[in-house]
Order: structure tokens, then C-alpha cells, then sequence
């Protein structure tokens, strides 16, 4: 018989172990009345915890950062950041505490985090709070990332605190309890480095290595291969956000993380109509972090962390800047090939193909998608279909795409058997459900004007199971009207 659960969790805060001067010790801002809102039960059980425990009013009391859970250490984390290109020498959790880190039940290492706890030292003229609209959506899309198996931070429940807090209007407040596999960020270094120099830095890459990538440790150039590492991870995640049309929308230095997971979930949204430029955020009026972009803007972001790095990776200043500039420079063959890996998975080809032809295949199609304003997810689930031997959907789609039977012809031709692993890596790469704009805004709006959260669990449920098709869901794969998406932004959050 299994030894039941803590009621809560089992703590082991490394980061405030081994990284004195790297946090400021702080405790959450009590809730009046804290409500629950939603608890991932899936996801206390993983973290080895008690979900009837946690949704108890002791639990409440705990989520809501009224009452410090034994074992926990809260802190607010230092970190700096590139904000549109711009350098703010000192960020920080403003807004967020790190509560502490357990050992999930895989064995693995994970941050349990507030945000919208309220004021620490580093919220400069920010209240601390969140709202519960901004917390609903970050449950929404970081659980949807998940199930699109696409790194992520999770959420693990929302708390409406009975305190209003105040945005454009007056708005319930919330806390959000986030998981993470840890919360460094490229800023992170950045402070770091901008305010106590080199010695910090290798205390903190020292501490990134042993807790993400424990092989480096032998290395004889451990923090150039940090640099590589990251690098690589980056460019595998921002390759799978292309390949569910995920827009970021604020590709900040202290929104990148060192685990390569996805993080902060702010002005970010799902592309609909296929176009390389396209942005939601209200914030990123210039297109910096455009769908198209991210690539570049991943590696631009990794430049950053290499200036942190460079007194650590060789004593000669010239001979550090050689070595990193060429893990720099290396990125985008790296970022390309996983391009490739994700975009011959949702075309349904192999792997054994010339890679220029497949490439000039993939970018034909997503042409074609382009020239007949035709629906990102819509499109490649309806090329599933017809690899799946029905055609209909596609033809149906491609009625006015004038070039679309030569590339059916060469696409057929590339491909002519598909193998059952084939066809069944092509459906989980072109997924039926994303949360789609209108749905999110929709559920949000009946959670807070209505207090009706069963859209929102309506819509949880659909995204959870992204990849098999059920007819009783099939609202939920159309596309938004288009007086919707092209009036459509959204909005930081904070």
C-alpha cells in the first residue's frame, strides 16, 4: 500500500541554500477572502501533494499566502532585463514570491511560485497584485501548452482573494500558483553581472549546471557549453511554439528561461490566419516579437546571456568573445534543423529527405497558407486528414489556391506510403484544438462579468485532449469571425 501524501508539500529550497545574496527573503500580502477557483489535481498529485488537502480551507489559507506552509522559505529573486531592447538594470519578482522548491514524484526538481502575492522590494510602482482575468488565462494556456507537449511552466490552482485590484477599471484580484522547473532567466545573469560582477555569475551558472545540466559539470569548458545548452534548448522550444502558431508576445531577457521552458504567459496568443508578421500584443506596436521573429529574437536574447559569461569562459577577453560569438553564430543552423524536425512532422515526411527540397516543400505550403489568408491550425489539420485518406477538407480549403495542385503533386510525391508511426507523429504535430482568441476571451469575460466558470472548464477540458477530433467539440476548432481576429490585442497583465 503507498504511503499517503503530504498534506501539503515536501520542501528542499536549494536556491535559498546555495544562492545567499541572490533573493530577498519576503511573505505574501494576506487575501480578505480567499475563494478558490480551480486546482490542478493532476498536477498537486505529481508535485506529491494532497488535492483534498489543498482545496480544504487550510489549503485555501495556504494558496491564497495567507498562511506559510512548514517548509517553505519565500523569497522574491533578483533579476534584470532587455524590455523591447531597452536595458532596466533591476526587475525582479515585483509581483511573484518563490514559496520553494520540492522533488516531484518523477524525481525531479521544481519551483512552487505565487504571482500577484503583492508588493515586494522589487515591484518599483507596481501594487504586487494580479488580476484573476490574467490568472485564468495563464491556467488556460500554460495547461494547453502542456497537453500540446510544448515546455512549459504549470499552474497548479488560482485563488480569487477578495480584494479588488486596479487596472483600466477596477478588477477581483487573484493569486496564481505557478510551477516551474526552475525560475532563472536570462536576466537573472544580467543582474547578476551588472551589479556584482563575475563571481556571482559563476555562483549562479555553477548552481543552472548542477540543477539543469549535471553532465557539464566534467567539462572542460562548462560555461561555454552552458551557453550551447541553452542555446539548444531555446531553439528546440521556440521551433515548437512555430509549430502551433503560439506567439510569445514578450520575448523579454527575464522572460528566458535557463530550463528552456515556456514562461510568462502575458500578452501571448495563438495565430489564426498564417502570417509571419503577426502580432496580438498591444504592447509590441513596432512587431519586435511577431510570430516570424522569435527565432531571431531567441538568439538575440542568448547574446545576452553570453556577455555575462564571457569573464567566465576564458580569462582573455578577446579569446571569450571568439568562443561565444561562435556558439552564437551556430544558433541558426541549430534553430533551423529543429524548424525542419517540426515542420516535416506536420507534413507527415520523414526524416531521410534531401533537407533543402523539404524545406522549400515546407515553405511552399505555408506560402500557399499566406497568398489565401487560409487558417494556420485549420489548414495543416486538414493536410492530416487528407495523409489520412481524406482529402475533402483540404480540397474544400484550397478551392481559390490556384497553385495548390502542383505542390499536392510534389507533396504526394515526397511522401508516397506513410507508415502508421508516420501518420500517427503527424497528428500530434497538427493539433485540432488551441485556445483559440475568441474562446479564451469569451471564458474569461463569463468568469469575471458573470461569475460562470463552466466556460472556462468548458474550454479547459477541449484543449487538455488537443489531437483527437470529437464531434462535440467541433465549435471549438473553428477559427474566430474575422471582425474578431483583426480587431483582436492583447494586453501585459500586470
Amino acid at each position: 500500500m503507498n504511503a499517503p501524501a503530504p498534506p501539503f508539500f515536501a520542501f528542499d529550497n536549494s536556491y535559498v541554500r546555495d544562492l545567499e545574496e541572490f533573493y530577498v527573503h519576503w511573505k505574501p500580502t494576506p487575501a480578505t477572502k480567499p475563494v478558490l477557483i480551480r486546482l490542478n489535481e493532476e498536477l498537486a498529485r505529481e508535485l506529491g501533494a494532497d488535492p483534498v488537502a489543498l482545496a480544504s480551507p487550510a489549503g485555501v489559507e495556504i494558496l491564497a499566502g495567507n498562511q506559510i506552509p512548514e517548509g517553505a522559505e519565500p523569497i522574491a529573486q533578483a533579476y534584470a532585463g532587455h524590455q523591447f531592447g531597452q536595458f532596466s538594470p533591476q526587475l525582479g519578482d515585483g509581483r511573484a514570491l518563490l514559496l520553494g522548491e520540492v522533488i516531484d514524484r518523477n524525481g525531479k526538481r521544481r519551483d512552487i511560485a505565487f504571482k500577484g502575492s503583492g508588493r515586494t522590494p522589487f515591484s518599483r510602482n507596481g501594487d504586487g497584485k494580479c488580476a484573476l482575468g490574467p490568472a485564468l488565462r495563464e491556467y488556460l494556456i500554460s495547461e494547453a501548452m502542456h497537453a500540446l507537449g510544448i515546455p512549459t511552466t504549470r499552474s497548479l490552482a488560482v485563488v480569487a482573494t477578495g480584494d479588488m485590484v486596479r487596472r483600466d477599471r477596477a478588477q477581483p484580484g487573484a493569486v496564481l500558483t505557478r510551477v516551474a522547473a526552475s525560475h532563472v532567466r536570462v536576466g537573472t545573469f544580467q543582474f547578476f553581472a551588472a551589479h556584482q560582477g563575475p563571481e556571482q555569475v559563476k555562483r549562479l551558472a555553477d548552481y543552472v549546471i548542477a540543477r539543469h545540466y549535471p553532465a557539464l559539470a566534467a567539462s572542460p569548458q562548462p560555461y561555454l557549453d552552458l551557453l550551447a545548452a541553452v542555446g539548444e534548448r531555446q531553439a528546440e522550444l521556440v521551433a515548437r511554439w512555430l509549430g502551433v502558431g503560439f506567439i510569445h508576445g514578450v520575448m523579454n531577457t527575464d522572460n528566458m528561461t535557463l530550463s528552456g521552458e515556456t514562461i510568462d504567459y502575458g500578452p501571448c496568443a495563438f495565430m489564426e490566419t498564417y502570417s509571419p508578421g503577426t502580432v496580438f500584443s498591444s504592447i509590441d506596436s513596432a512587431g519586435r516579437y511577431a510570430y516570424g521573429k522569435q527565432a531571431g529574437i531567441a538568439r538575440w536574447n542568448l547574446a545576452r546571456l553570453a556577455e555575462t559569461l564571457l569573464p567566465l569562459i576564458d580569462t582573455d577577453a578577446e579569446r571569450a568573445a571568439q568562443a561565444a560569438t561562435a556558439v552564437i553564430d551556430a544558433l541558426p543552423e541549430r534553430q533551423a534543423a529543429h524548424w525542419l524536425r517540426v515542420f516535416r512532422a506536420k507534413l507527415g515526411i520523414d526524416e531521410t529527405g534531401d533537407a533543402e527540397a523539404d524545406h522549400a516543400l515546407i515553405d511552399d505550403f505555408l506560402r500557399i497558407l499566406k497568398q489565401n489568408q487560409l487558417d494556420f491550425t485549420v489548414a495543416f489539420r486538414a493536410l492530416f486528414h487528407a495523409a489520412s485518406g481524406d482529402p475533402t477538407r483540404l480540397e474544400a480549403l484550397m478551392t481559390n489556391a490556384t497553385d495548390f495542385t502542383d505542390w499536392h503533386g510534389r507533396w504526394q510525391a515526397r511522401q508516397p506510403a506513410r507508415p502508421a508511426d508516420l501518420l500517427a507523429a503527424m497528428q500530434y504535430a497538427n493539433p485540432c484544438y488551441i485556445p483559440r482568441n475568441h474562446r479564451v476571451e469569451a471564458a474569461l469575460d463569463a468568469a469575471l462579468d458573470d461569475n460562470n466558470l463552466a466556460p472556462f472548464e468548458r474550454l479547459l477540458a477541449v484543449i487538455q485532449s488537443p489531437f483527437d477530433e470529437r464531434a462535440a467539440d467541433a465549435e471549438y476548432a473553428k477559427p474566430a469571425p474575422s471582425e474578431f481576429t483583426t480587431t483582436y490585442m492583447t494586453f501585459c497583465g500586470t
